[in-house]
């Protein structure tokens, strides 16, 4: 049986490392992207179990990025987890309505991620 597969989209390259770090340890195994244009692309080539997917980022924000994928019907069905320091109501409407799963501000317990992830893909798994 193969891990989970985790694509974790962050500009910032400590966090995509720290967040390996933790999934890798989970039993996860990893993908990343640096923008939500890296993310759509890689996405679409090999669709992963899940995506958590920072919001606010250059070249393509994860808003927009989650809006492409559930509009795409080969990524449409993978859940993403959102993760953002900014969590205005309007913020948080747009994120809803952009189809994510769940959200989580950032910072954030690593426990409270794995929790968000675990629902995520219980939810989703085909019955």
């Amino acid at each position: 049986m193969r891990p989970q597969q985790v694509l974790v989209v962050d500009d910032s390259a400590d966090i995509r490392e720290l967040w390996r770090m933790w999934l890798n340890f989970w039993g996860f195994a990893v993908r990343e992207a640096q923008n939500g244009a890296e993310a759509v692309h890689k996405a679409r080539l090999n669709p992963p179990d899940l995506i958590l997917m920072d919001l606010w980022m250059p070249v393509l924000d994860g808003v927009e990025a989650t809006r492409q994928l559930k509009d795409d019907a080969r990524t449409a069905h993978v859940p993403v987890v959102a993760l953002s320091a900014q969590t205005t109501a309007p913020g948080r409407a747009e994120i809803a309505d952009a189809g994510v799963e769940a959200f989580i501000q950032k910072p954030c317990d690593p426990e409270e991620l794995l929790r968000h992830i675990r629902s995520a893909l219980t939810r989703l798994r085909p019955q």
